[in-house]
């Protein structure tokens, strides 16, 4: 496992810190597969612990560049749970109240997390998902326009502009203009819509393949089944070249793998991308192609390690 990265300038104020990841080269997941390059930013190194940091940074400074978050505002919005983070951190070293609609079930790490940061949290009923908590943010929205700054992360453009201005040219610069293939999974789509249109502008001949839960009801926290869940007004279906559907357990298996296989502790939806780019390097090397396959890791393990899948065997 190698890295490529940028670092942060000493004395850098938090946002500043958001971004330059390391770029991890994944040789032996790929089990001797010929002409295969799988490479993945490591989300995990940015302050707030995911990818969320970047997109949530960005609307940020969006709404308050516009004086939409100005001193009397509570930002809202509704989270699976790394926006909510990032939004709660930023929130405590900005100076403004956050408040968060979240389904209850989300890990007791991320609860945790949250208290830390001092953020209020409206939960919501597991059943409905990210979905429900999307309802209740609008609830309370509506109810109280004067208290509140909603920023709707499944319809902000400064949530996928935020990976086509850094995510994009970050993985380009990193792997040296050899990108083939582009994966990411599909929360609220921002990291594939971002990222996907900026790669596309460097190299139009990128496959981008996008990848979400295979059903409805799935354990792979922060990706949306896009055929029964609201559909994020930022997402357009036809910017991919392929759209792959994980199973839950592949992605609970692969955890497990890099963990005690490659050393390398990632949250469940990294590992369904780890499972996604698998797939996509079997296909070329069976066909002879070489491919520089890149994809992005979300997050680390940490938020996720009281989950029972763990303690499962191979």
């Amino acid at each position: 496992m190698k890295t490529s990265s940028a670092q942060a300038k000493p004395g850098s104020s938090l946002p500043e810190r958001i971004g330059n990841t390391p770029l991890v080269r994944l040789d032996h997941i790929l089990g001797g597969l010929q002409g295969i390059t799988l490479l993945a930013k490591a989300e995990w190194a940015n302050p707030g612990g995911s990818v969320k940091d970047r997109a949530a940074a960005s609307m940020v400074a969006d709404v308050r560049d516009r004086g939409l978050l100005r001193p009397g505002k509570t930002l809202l919005d509704a989270t699976s749970g790394n926006t909510g983070i990032a939004f709660a951190m930023l929130g405590a070293a900005l100076g403004f109240p956050v408040q968060l609609a979240m389904p209850a079930n989300v890990s007791p790490e991320r609860k945790r997390i949250l208290r830390a940061y001092g953020a209020e949290v409206d939960w919501t009923d597991p059943g409905q998902g990210s979905d429900g908590a999307i309802r209740r943010a609008r609830e309370l929205a509506g109810n109280d326009p004067d208290r509140f700054c909603y920023v709707d992360q499944y319809s902000n453009d400064a949530n996928w502009l935020a990976h086509y201005r850094t995510t994009g040219p970050e993985i380009w610069q990193q792997a040296a203009g050899e990108v083939t293939h582009f994966v990411a999974g599909l929360g609220t789509s921002g990291t594939f819509m971002g990222t996907t249109r900026r790669l596309k502008e460097f190299n139009p001949a990128i496959q981008a393949i996008s990848f979400q839960p295979d059903s409805p009801f799935h354990g792979l926290e922060g990706l949306k089944h896009m055929g029964t869940s609201i559909v994020p007004a930022i997402y357009n279906p036809h910017l991919a070249d392929r759209a792959l559907e994980i199973e839950t357990e592949a992605a609970y298996a692969m955890a497990r793998h890099l963990a005690r296989e490659e050393g390398l502790l990632v949250g469940i939806s990294a590992a369904a991308a780890v499972v996604a780019s698998l797939q996509i390097a079997r296909e070329e090397a069976a066909a002879g192609r070489h491919a520089v396959i890149v994809t992005v890791l979300p997050d680390s393990a940490e938020k996720y390690l009281s989950e029972r899948f763990w303690e499962e065997e191979p």
